[in-house]
């Protein structure tokens, strides 16, 4: 991806020297004040790994390790982290959830799937019902879409004026900004698909009895405005990525790629808190058992 300026390459060493064991990390975030051109980062990219049995092996010791992970943010109760799921239609999100957390407690993880509010949402303010699924300290939260989709869809089918919905991402930026100020680690994705490939899985969904359920008439209508979406998210991409709630772009074509992208970041993440099991809060040897 291109950057625009001296100071975004020194961010993103900054960011670099910080994080210089999380190699996905580094690849795939986006640094704040970055312009991002989604023309030049590449859907199919694998980093030089292949599908087969050595990335299959990898996934599934990165999915155990989380599961590990996991147990420690639970015990702690000191950290709450958010993932964030936004991407074109047929990208993966359901799969990548489906996949990724298939090792995770339930107990502690909760995903919220953002649909077009109801009518008690639409009288508060647009980040209202999604402060109200923040996970909590010691839990994981997945957000399947999110309050991006107030300067996403709501852009593309200009439901509010541009005056409305312009000023939403410093609302967003401030609102991430307070959710990390309180110990809520936010990791947001996009999942990065080609319009060929998207052709390519909604004629799989056509033809398979299996899938035809996950259709719907908007998915149709929604890729004629492909370009438009494509300039959205180019303008949250570049304006709401920050230290505290990064974006991250994963190139998507490739599942088996994009699932061992995804969890190797929330797992080098998880890792950089240094979680640890809490100490009992008495005195152990005052026990025995007979």
């Amino acid at each position: 991806m291109k950057r625009n300026s001296e100071n975004t390459c020194s961010l993103r060493e900054k960011i670099v020297r910080k994080h210089d064991r999380m190699k996905f990390i580094n690849k795939f975030i986006v640094p704040p004040g970055t312009r991002v051109n989604l023309a030049d980062c590449d859907p199919d990219a694998t980093l030089g790994f292949k599908k087969g049995v050595k990335a299959t092996s990898l996934l599934q010791k990165t999915i155990a390790r989380l599961d590990e992970l996991q147990n420690l943010l639970w015990a702690g109760k000191q950290h709450a982290l958010l993932i964030v799921l936004q991407a074109m239609d047929a990208a993966g999100k359901d799969g990548t959830i489906r996949h990724v957390m298939s090792g995770v407690n339930p107990q502690g993880c909760r995903v919220t799937s953002f649909k077009v509010p109801s009518g008690t949402e639409l009288s508060h303010d647009f980040l209202w019902r999604v402060h109200q699924v923040i996970p909590a300290r010691g839990e994981m939260g997945i957000f399947n879409r999110s309050h991006y989709e107030d300067v996403l869809i709501v852009r593309v089918h200009q439901f509010v004026p541009r005056a409305v919905w312009s000023k939403r991402y410093d609302q967003i930026n401030d609102f991430e900004r307070m959710l990390g100020q309180n110990d809520v680690t936010n990791l947001k994705y996009f999942l990065h698909i080609s319009k060929d490939e998207q052709k390519r899985r909604i004629e799989q969904r056509l033809r398979d009895p299996a899938k035809q359920w996950k259709l719907a008439p908007a998915d149709f209508q929604e890729r004629k405005r492909w370009k438009d979406y494509i300039d959205a998210y180019e303008s949250v991409l570049s304006r709401c990525s920050a230290d505290e709630s990064p974006w991250f772009i994963i190139p998507s074509n490739k599942k088996w790629f994009r699932n061992l992208a995804v969890s190797s970041i929330v797992v080098e993440r998880l890792e950089g808190m240094n979680l640890k099991f809490p100490k009992p809060n008495f005195d152990l040897s005052r026990f025995v058992l007979k």
